[in-house]
C-alpha cells in the first residue's frame, strides 16, 4: 500500500477536503416509468437499441458515450469540486447534468446502421406517431416497398429519434434523490 509521506498539513488538508464533499453517488440514465405513448419503457426501449434484438441492429449510444466521455470525468470532477468549495452534492448534481447531456448527444449522433426500408416506409406513413402502426401497416409497408416505393427520408429517416422521447429522456439522480431531467 502506498503511503504520503512529507507534510502532516497535507494530509489534514486532504481529510477536511473529504469531509467536506462528503459520499454520494450520482446515476444517469432513463428514469422508470418514462414510457412512450403506446406504454413502451423508454429504458427497455433504450436497451434494446443499445444492445440490438432479433429484428433491431444494435446502436450503442451509452457505452459509447461513456468510452468517449469517461476519461475526462475524474478533471472536471476535481475542477468542478473546487469551483464549488467542495460542494460534494452541488459536484455530483453538475456531473449528472454533464454525463445527461452527453448522453443525449451520443443518441442524438447516431446514424447507422440505417432503419430498414420498411420501417421508414412505416415512418412516411404515419408520421411523428408510431402508436398508429399495426400488424397490418407493417404488411402494407412490406408491399411497397417490394413494389419499389421509398420511405421517409431526411430527419425521419434517422435512427433513435422518430418521436424524440428518448432523446429528451435522459435525466440524473443524485444519492438516489428523484431525477433531474437536464433542459433542451
Amino acid at each position: 500500500m502506498a503511503t504520503l509521506s512529507g507534510s502532516d498539513g497535507v494530509m489534514k488538508a486532504l481529510e477536511e477536503i473529504a469531509k467536506k464533499m462528503g459520499g454520494g453517488s450520482v446515476s444517469v440514465g432513463f428514469p422508470e416509468g418514462d414510457t412512450y405513448p403506446d406504454g413502451t419503457p423508454v429504458a427497455a426501449a433504450a436497451f434494446w437499441n443499445e444492445f440490438g434484438t432479433s429484428t433491431i441492429p444494435p446502436r450503442p449510444f451509452f457505452r459509447t458515450m461513456i468510452a468517449k466521455e469517461s476519461p475526462g470525468w475524474p478533471a472536471t470532477m476535481a475542477a468542478q469540486a473546487k469551483a464549488t468549495n467542495y460542494n460534494g452534492p452541488l459536484v455530483l448534481a453538475r456531473m449528472g447534468a454533464d454525463i445527461a447531456g452527453a448522453l443525449r448527444e451520443s443518441i442524438i449522433d447516431v446514424n447507422s446502421p440505417p432503419l430498414s426500408p420498411i420501417t421508414l416506409m412505416l415512418r412516411k406513413m404515419v408520421g411523428n406517431k408510431p402508436e398508429l402502426v399495426t400488424g397490418a401497416m407493417v404488411g402494407e409497408a412490406a408491399r411497397k416497398v417490394a413494389a419499389g416505393e421509398t420511405g421517409a427520408t431526411g430527419t425521419q429517416a434517422k435512427p433513435l429519434d422518430w418521436t424524440g422521447t428518448m432523446m429528451r429522456a435522459p435525466a440524473y439522480s443524485v444519492n438516489g434523490g428523484a431525477f433531474t431531467r437536464i433542459a433542451e
